[in-house]
């Protein structure tokens, strides 16, 4: 079926078979039907999109069965056979490697050892996220357990809801390998750490991943010490004093004295001197209103230090910095994580940059310049070693930073470095304020 309707694609003059796909249901809307057609035409859509997600599974599948015989026959280690492939499903479908490495693990799990699943997934009975989460429940399961368990649960997963899947998922793999239970809990244990993520309105949250124990006791502590605040006065709401109380004891340093932290804003001068309502950019979280940004400067309890960056007059890109800034490799790094925005070139991709990357392997003549560099994440950086892989630089200094990156089935993408968070005026400021944290207290 899949192939009479690519052919088909391909033969109504279309260079590209995603615009068979787009033109066949991208124009389609309400005129014309009752309201009983509307639900029925979403009904159909839904089970159009599950049907669809099976058969984005089956391919990935396929693709990653070949690229391993592939990369047999031109002697890459088993263990890094397949490695890049949910790099390229991810780019194809316009998300992140994580998102991709999810897909691609999904794919195997359905193709190979829950065909039952798969098939409700196909009929539409089940979306990809209850497919995912049955998949994500077995996967400590030896394979003759998870077809059990896919045989058993797979026929009736239709009208199941997102945590009735979960449950009986879950019931049906502890009661068929306690054991593998018992390890899946130990290694999640072993998985424990803290992330942040900006919100709107200069926010952000710290979130933690710990034991259910310790996230009780200290939860208990917090709550207990907002009551004690409250009674003797405080104004604060309960929630604002346990957010606070945590940021305090967070920001302790582990030994006494004081110890510099940086913090970088990229301003404009006009931004410094009160003349610009144009939000900051506090690197690592986004856009903060000048308001604050030039409170946080004055109130900076350490010294600041302010940096030149030079930006393109008509892209806002960055092109230059400070000479004494490039003469070291750690300056060098900087610049590119300030060009790149702190998070990995890479479309989609929303993680952090962790490597200055060469964008030619060094290996193959690659230059540690700036036009030679990149900020990526730590998967894809190791992703475009895989063989096939090609990123090459396209733009010359002054231009917009632009990479062209080539999958090994010659689909390309493009990459261009972000323009600068502020509109620039000759120059741009990234003021770096070093704050000592706050001595510890060891009465406290």
């Amino acid at each position: 079926m899949f192939e009479t309707l690519t052919t088909l694609a391909t033969q109504e003059t279309r260079p590209d078979p995603a615009a068979f796909w787009v033109e066949l249901v991208g124009d389609i809307d309400g005129a014309g039907l009752d309201e009983q057609e509307l639900v029925d035409q979403l009904e159909a859509m839904e089970r159009l999109t599950c049907a669809a997600a099976a058969a984005k599974a089956r391919l990935t599948a396929d693709l990653h069965a070949r690229r391993l015989v592939r990369e047999a026959r031109a002697g890459v280690p088993a263990q890094r056979r397949g490695r890049a492939v949910a790099h390229e499903v991810a780019l194809a479908r316009h998300e992140s490697p994580h998102e991709g490495r999810q897909h691609t693990a999904l794919a195997l799990a359905l193709v190979h050892d829950l065909p039952e699943t798969l098939a409700a997934l196909g009929r539409g009975e089940i979306n990809e996220y209850r497919a995912q989460i049955l998949a994500r429940e077995s996967a400590d399961l030896c394979r003759a357990d998870r077809g059990l368990l896919d045989a058993t649960l797979g026929p009736r997963l239709g009208g199941m809801g997102n945590r009735e899947v979960m449950v009986s998922a879950r019931r049906l793999a502890y009661q068929l390998d306690t054991a593998a239970a018992e390890h899946r809990a130990a290694r999640a244990r072993t998985r424990r750490r803290v992330t942040a993520r900006g919100l709107p309105d200069s926010m952000a949250r710290i979130s933690a991943e710990v034991l259910a124990e310790d996230a009780v006791v200290a939860m208990d502590c917090l709550r207990e010490y907002a009551d004690l605040r409250r009674a003797i006065g405080d104004d604060r709401t309960r929630d604002q004093i346990i957010a606070d109380e945590l940021v305090a004891r967070l920001c302790r340093p582990a030994l006494a004295g004081t110890r510099g932290v940086e913090v970088q804003l990229v301003m404009n001068a006009d931004m410094l001197l009160d003349d610009d309502t144009t939000p900051a950019h506090l690197v690592g979280h986004g856009p903060i209103p000048a308001g604050i940004a030039r409170k946080l400067l004055a109130d900076a309890d350490g010294k600041v230090l302010i940096r030149r960056l030079y930006a393109h007059p008509d892209d806002n890109s960055l092109v230059a910095m400070d000479s004494k800034g490039i003469l070291f490799p750690r300056a060098l790094r900087r610049l590119l994580f300030a060009r790149d925005g702190k998070t990995c070139r890479t479309p989609w991709c929303d993680a952090p940059a962790r490597h200055g990357d060469h964008v030619t392997p060094r290996h193959r003549g690659g230059r540690s310049t700036l036009d030679g560099g990149q900020g990526l994440c730590e998967a894809c950086n190791y992703a475009k070693e895989a063989p096939g892989w090609r990123h090459h630089t396209q733009s010359q200094w002054p231009q917009r930073h632009t990479v062209q990156i080539t999958t090994p089935t010659g689909h390309t993408h493009q990459s261009q470095a972000p323009p600068l968070p502020v509109r620039p005026n000759t120059r741009v400021l990234t003021c770096e304020i070093y704050r000592p944290m706050p001595q510890l207290d060891l009465a406290s």
